[in-house]
């Protein structure tokens, strides 16, 4: 089964993932992907800081960090048995938006990139974990670079509940299921 927890910035999202994960995870173990990529100081500090926490946790965590090819990632880590935990799909559209920003196509090949992230969720054989925010909810973003992002992070988002069985909303570190509460019109 496949899993989505989206939420705003700091709204506890990547704490409740790695719990529930823990719930779910057949034994004591579970595989961590993370997609941030330490560009700056400041970047460096929080994903030590990250590493930290999740060692101190008593919970054997496999980190495997993948900026940019999650889809082929998860294609080799479905049917292994172990749970997943990804964190976090914004980021890894940051990754591939930023790795093609140059290009005039760049909106396709990102584009086809999701396409490609939605198929490898859709064919996990196993549980996953996703984790993501919600970026729309506020202001238009005033450069063009921004609005692409935040309209390929909605479209993303859309696309990959589809696939969940669950998703999850968190804020104000209280997490809500939506699944249950979906409307059909």
């Amino acid at each position: 089964m496949s899993i989505l927890v989206t939420g705003g910035a700091r709204s506890g999202k990547s704490g409740f993932a790695e719990r529930l994960t823990r719930k779910l995870a057949d034994s004591q173990q579970a595989v961590y992907v993370a997609t941030g990529q330490a560009f700056d100081e400041e970047m460096e500090a929080r994903i030590a800081l990250h590493r930290q926490q999740r060692q101190a946790d008593g919970f054997q965590w496999e980190t495997l960090e993948e900026p940019l090819k999650l889809a082929a990632l998860l294609g080799r880590l479905s049917g292994s048995g172990q749970t997943v935990l990804v964190d976090c799909l914004t980021l890894w559209l940051s990754n591939q938006l930023l790795a093609v920003e140059e290009r005039s196509d760049r909106k396709e090949l990102v584009e086809a990139a999701i396409a490609e992230l939605e198929q490898a969720v859709s064919g996990f054989a196993g549980t996953l974990i996703l984790v993501t925010n919600e970026v729309g909810g506020g202001i238009v973003p005033e450069y063009a670079l921004g609005r692409l992002y935040r309209d390929l992070a909605g479209r993303m988002n859309a696309r990959l509940a589809a696939r969940c069985g669950q998703v999850f909303l968190v804020t104000a570190g209280i997490p809500v299921e939506l699944r249950s509460r979906e409307y059909l019109l």
